[in-house]
């Protein structure tokens, strides 16, 4: 069960059930037991609740207009999302354009103001790996650390040459799946990350006239290169602002000093920046009066269209009985980085993140027919391993459509917390996702 909105000592769980006469009973703390205030009547369970269901005709409110609401709203991808046609009585909440202007203005002061090294911890590591390290072993190297990206070190060159991520692994693996390349699964043992990326410019057509590859397209979208890298003197917007137009998730924060070589000292993300802003607008609440808006106000996030919205782009969702193959697939082709696993009803059972790829490291998993291996089954390994997998309950990271901005904020400050899955109350269904880049 889940709670029930505005009402923190209520829970309920919402089931649909046929038309007819329909028996229930509760399982209380290891005892059956009925509702006397209900209808209800001796069987040959005892004593039970009955209720006899009715079909009722929803009535489909009036909306706003779509392009004020629910702007870049993204269907289902053929999971006929059932979706409630019940929506809040109270009026939208409105905020007017000078407030919303001045808390843009007041965050955006407050970024300028302070350096990138605040994101520095106190303590920590980061890992880097050499570009000429077989892909197989920058595979199982991540994997043990619990990480999805690496920067790469280039000892040739004396420097930084890019990062590689969860999404490299993804697409290795689509070319070994649809054998649309002459690596196989045996060239991962000696198949450098330096050659995987020049292998994959070739594969992507990124060749200059003479059929070179074109330096600045070796690397992935992911990569930053020098001119990219966030120095500890610049501020937190214009990490933010590099962060954003180039399409990554991270950058490096570099030390350089004149005759050494460059000392990487932290990966620079959105999740850090945004914990500085909650730090800085706790004292300040009410001075931001966007952060009190519920977030189907604003509108944040991508959302399932509701009765009657139509949208020309897909909502990522598969069952746990769908192939692994065709959640890489959707991945890579749909342009996100996670896809909500739900059940017959579309109410969340998990959630299958780019990183996720790296569980297949345990036991050469990778090695297995990705087309007949289920999320399910790659979900499992990935309970099985080490962190950052942990519980379901650290997974799944949910928030309602009425949360306010502040709340969905202070949660993706959360490590570990990139996403939220936006569900319905009680039923947990599905009805959008919102990010750390909607977010900003």
């Amino acid at each position: 069960m889940s709670q029930v909105e505005g009402c923190p000592n209520v829970f309920q769980a919402v089931y649909a059930v046929p038309l007819g006469c329909h028996e229930y009973k509760f399982f209380v703390d290891g005892e059956w037991r009925h509702d006397e205030r209900q209808p209800h009547k001796t069987v040959e369970y005892g004593i039970v609740n009955t209720f006899d269901a009715i079909p009722i005709h929803a009535e489909v409110p009036l909306v706003h207009p779509r392009s004020e609401i629910l702007n870049n709203m993204e269907v289902d991808n053929g999971l006929m999302h059932r979706v409630s046609a019940v929506t809040l009585n109270q009026a939208m909440p409105r905020i007017s354009e000078e407030d919303v202007t001045a808390s843009r203005h007041r965050i955006a002061v407050y970024l300028q103001a302070h350096t990138a090294y605040e994101l520095l911890p106190e303590s920590g590591k980061v890992v880097a790996l050499d570009v000429a390290l077989p892909v197989k072993q920058a595979f199982h190297i991540l994997s043990e650390q619990g990480i999805p990206l690496a920067p790469l070190w280039d000892f040739r060159k004396g420097k930084f040459v890019g990062v590689i991520t969860a999404s490299d692994f993804i697409l290795i693996l689509r070319e070994l799946v649809n054998n649309r390349s002459n690596l196989t699964e045996e060239e991962l043992e000696t198949h450098s990350i330096a050659a995987w990326k020049e292998g994959k410019a070739y594969l992507n057509g990124q060749v200059d006239g003479h059929g070179r590859p074109i330096p600045k397209e070796l690397i992935y979208v992911s990569v930053q290169y020098s001119d990219l890298h966030a120095s500890p003197s610049e501020n937190l917007k214009d990490v933010a602002l590099k962060i954003l137009q180039s399409g990554v998730a991270i950058v490096p924060i570099i030390h350089l000093e004149d005759g050494l070589f460059p000392q990487l000292l932290h990966l620079a993300s959105l999740a850090g920046i945004l914990k500085c802003i909650c730090r800085y607008v706790k004292h300040c609440p009410s001075s931001l009066p966007i952060l009190q808006l519920p977030i189907y106000a604003i509108p944040l996030g991508t959302w399932v269209p509701r009765i009657g919205e139509s949208s020309s782009r897909p909502f990522a969702m598969l069952r746990l009985t769908a192939s692994l193959s065709s959640a890489l697939d959707m991945l890579v082709e749909a342009h996100v980085s996670s896809i909500p696993i739900v059940d017959d009803n579309d109410s969340l059972v998990d959630v299958y993140c780019r990183s996720d790829i790296m569980a297949l490291a345990k036991g050469r998993a990778y090695t297995h027919n990705l087309n007949e291996m289920t999320v399910h089954q790659a979900l499992q390994l990935g309970l099985d391993s080490n962190p950052p997998y942990g519980t379901r309950s650290q997974r799944c990271q949910m928030c309602l459509r009425t949360d306010t901005l502040l709340k969905v904020m202070e949660q993706l400050a959360n490590p570990g917390v990139r996403r939220l899955v936006i569900v319905e109350a009680g039923s947990n269904r599905v009805e959008g996702i919102t990010s750390l880049t909607d977010i900003f």
